[in-house]
C-alpha cells in the first residue's frame, strides 16, 4: 500500500518551502521515523520523517521546488523491499545456510583466527555461516564476509540540515565567478531588513557600561553556579536579559509594538537572544523572560545555541518576541547600530569588553567598559524614553544587586 509522504502543516506566519536535501532516492529502503527529506522555510529547516517501514516510491517535489503546507511530496510502498545490492548477491553460496550454533552454547565455534579477524573488522561472529567441519566458522568464511560487507555499499551518512551555501575560495589571480541562489532565510532576513528601515522612524542611542562588578560577581560564583545548576554556565547575557526585563518593566513602551493605528502593549517580556548558525543570524526567544532564574536564562540560551548549530529550532521557538538583544561583541564589534526587528519597537545591541582609562572619582582608572547600542522606533519611543530606559539597563548592570532587591 502507498503512503504520502506530505510536507508538515505551515503556521500562519510561513507560507511556503522549499526542498532543500531528499536523504533517499527512489527503491531505497526505508524505517519508520527515519529522516527522507528536508524543507526549508525562512525560518527554520523542518524534517519530514518517514510514517512507515517500506520503500521509497516516487518523488513528486524535487530538490529546489517550492512546496505548500501538506502538499503532498512523494510517497512510501508500506512493507517493500529494496533491490538487493549486487554485492551481496556475490556473497559465497555457503553463507546462506546458517550452521546451527553447538548444543548449549549462543556462540558458535570459530578458529582463534577466524574470531581475531571478526573482530578487527566489526563482523558478529554469530552472522557468519561456518562451513568447517560440524558447522565450524573457518578463516576463509570470515574472509568472505569481510569482503561482501565492504563491497555493500555504505548508508549514506545523514547531512546537516540545509547549512547556508558557503562563500567560494577562490585561487590567488583567478578571475572566476560563482553564482549561488540565496537561501530562503537570507532572502527574508533581507527583506525585513529592508522594510524595518522603510517603515519606520528608526534611531538609535548609545551608552556605556562599567563591567567590572558583573565580571567580579561572575569570577567569583561561576564554578559554584556551574556545580548548582547541573553544569549550566554562568554567561553575561542573562545579566542583560534580567536587566532588560527589569527595565521593560518600568518602560512598557519599548516592550509595546505598533499594528495599524493601534499601540499594542505587552503584560510580558517575550525576550529574543540574536543566535549565530550555519544558516544565518537567527533569534529564538525566551518565553517570559521577566519570570525566569539567571541559570534559566542560561539554560535556555545554551539549548538555543545548540538547536541552531544542529538546525534543529522550531517555527515556535522563533517565532514572537516583543524585544531582541543581539551580541556582536562575540565577533569583536566596538560599536553597530542593530537593526529593529518588526513588530517590535526597539533591539539593544551588546559589544566587546575592553579595558580603558576611565576618571571614576577624579583618578584615572583601567576598567572593562562595553558600548551598548539601542535602536528604537521614534513612531512610538520618545528619545528621552530611549535614552533613560537604556541608563537603567547600565545602572543595573553596573550594580547588579539592584537586580535582586528590584531597586
Amino acid at each position: 500500500m502507498a503512503i504520502e509522504i506530505k510536507a508538515p502543516t505551515f503556521p500562519e506566519s510561513v507560507a511556503d518551502g522549499t526542498i532543500a536535501t531528499w536523504h533517499k532516492k527512489p527503491g531505497d529502503a526505508v524505517k519508520r521515523d527515519e529522516l527522507i527529506v528536508d524543507i526549508e522555510t525562512d525560518k527554520v529547516v523542518l524534517e519530514v520523517l518517514a510514517e512507515a517501514d517500506g520503500v521509497l516510491g516516487a518523488i513528486i517535489k524535487g530538490e529546489g521546488d517550492t512546496v505548500l503546507s501538506a502538499e503532498v511530496l512523494g510517497s512510501i510502498e508500506e512493507g517493500g523491499a529494496a533491490a538487493a545490492a549486487p554485492a551481496a548477491a556475490a556473497a559465497p553460496a555457503a553463507a546462506q545456510a546458517a550452521a546451527p550454533a553447538a548444543d548449549g552454547e549462543d556462540d558458535p565455534v570459530a578458529a582463534p583466527a577466524a574470531r581475531k579477524i571478526a573482530e578487527e573488522n566489526g563482523i558478529n561472529i554469530a552472522s557468519v555461516a561456518g562451513t568447517g567441519k560440524g558447522g565450524r566458522v573457518t578463516k576463509e568464511d570470515v574472509v568472505a564476509a569481510v569482503a561482501a560487507k565492504k563491497a555493500a555499499p555504505a548508508a549514506a551518512p545523514a547531512k546537516p540540515a540545509a547549512p547556508a551555501a558557503s562563500a567560494p575560495v577562490f585561487a590567488a589571480g583567478d578571475r572566476v565567478e560563482k553564482r549561488v541562489p540565496m537561501t530562503r532565510l537570507r532572502a527574508k532576513v533581507a527583506e525585513r531588513l529592508v522594510e524595518a528601515q522603510s517603515n519606520m522612524a528608526m534611531l538609535t542611542t548609545f551608552n556605556e557600561v562599567d563591567m567590572t562588578e558583573v565580571m567580579a560577581l561572575r569570577s567569583k560564583y561561576k564554578d559554584l553556579f556551574e556545580k548548582s545548576h547541573n553544569g549550566v554556565r554562568l554567561g553575561f547575557m542573562s545579566f542583560f536579559v534580567k536587566a532588560a526585563t527589569e527595565a521593560l518593566k518600568r518602560f512598557p513602551a519599548v516592550n509595546a509594538s505598533i499594528d495599524g493605528s493601534d499601540i499594542v502593549y505587552h503584560g510580558y517580556a517575550d525576550i529574543g537572544v540574536a543566535v549565530s548558525s550555519d544558516r544565518g543570524l537567527v533569534v529564538p526567544v525566551l518565553r517570559n523572560a521577566e519570570l525566569m532564574s539567571l541559570a534559566e536564562i542560561e539554560g535556555g540560551i545554551a539549548t538555543f545555541g545548540k538547536k541552531a548549530r544542529d538546525g534543529k529550532l522550531s517555527i515556535e521557538e522563533m517565532t514572537g518576541g516583543t524585544f531582541t538583544i543581539t551580541n556582536g561583541g562575540t565577533f569583536g564589534s566596538m560599536m553597530s547600530t542593530p537593526i529593529v526587528n518588526p513588530p517590535q519597537a526597539a533591539i539593544l545591541g551588546m559589544h566587546n569588553i575592553l579595558q580603558r582609562p576611565m576618571a571614576i572619582n577624579g583618578q584615572v582608572v583601567i576598567r572593562p567598559m562595553m558600548y551598548l547600542a539601542l535602536s528604537y522606533d521614534h513612531r512610538l519611543i520618545d528619545g528621552k524614553e530611549a535614552v533613560t530606559f537604556l541608563v537603567t539597563i547600565k545602572n543595573l548592570l553596573e550594580d547588579p544587586a539592584r537586580l535582586l532587591l528590584d531597586i
